[in-house]
């Protein structure tokens, strides 16, 4: 099995980045949030804040803004018609049906992508149905706690990521690839 990560591993961005610009050009009132998800993010990155505590502390407000969006299935549907075209050619020269992404996007978020890629199986942040209300962040240790929960017996001959923040799969794969751009270095 061929493990990916899926921002800027196969997918060229960051979709949780592309998602605010897609929602602030439908409410410019989002602008006004930009500071505080600085802050939040300059919290995190200083070690003043753990990722716990960012989700204990500020999911709520994300979550309050998501139960507003009364059309959010179709959302995505536009949101992935606006950047399906961000998927790197490489995934989709080598994609194989047994392939697991490995994503902090959100389950909700990503979803409509992996469907369109024809892509079965995957492992993200986890939302609770109906409410958005986030459950598990799926990010640096917790990328390989969760993969390790759904995929307990996994042979991951190949993983694939653009970031040493996910060293966590690294030991749970046979190769290990780190990509950047269309161009991928072996590093185990």
């Amino acid at each position: 099995m061929n493990v990916y990560d899926f921002d800027n591993t196969i997918y060229r961005g960051e979709s949780g980045a592309d998602l605010f610009f897609f929602y602030l050009k439908k409410d410019p009132s989002l602008l006004k949030r930009i500071p505080w998800g600085l802050k939040l993010i300059i919290k995190y990155k200083t070690g003043k804040m753990t990722l716990q505590q960012v989700l204990d502390n500020y999911s709520g407000l994300i979550e309050e803004y998501g139960r507003k969006l009364d059309r959010f299935d179709r959302d995505m549907v536009e949101f992935w018609n606006k950047n399906e075209h961000k998927i790197k050619p490489f995934y989709q020269k080598q994609r194989r049906d047994d392939d697991v992404i490995l994503s902090a996007c959100p389950d909700i978020v990503i979803g409509e992508i992996c469907r369109r890629l024809n892509i079965h199986r995957f492992v993200a942040t986890e939302t609770e149905p109906g409410t958005r209300r986030l459950i598990r962040f799926c990010y640096r240790e917790n990328k390989a706690k969760a993969f390790t929960e759904r995929y307990p017996d996994a042979v991951i001959d190949n993983f694939y990521t653009d970031s040493y923040n996910d060293s966590a799969m690294f030991d749970m794969a046979k190769n290990v690839y780190l990509v950047k751009g269309n161009k991928m270095k072996k590093i185990k």
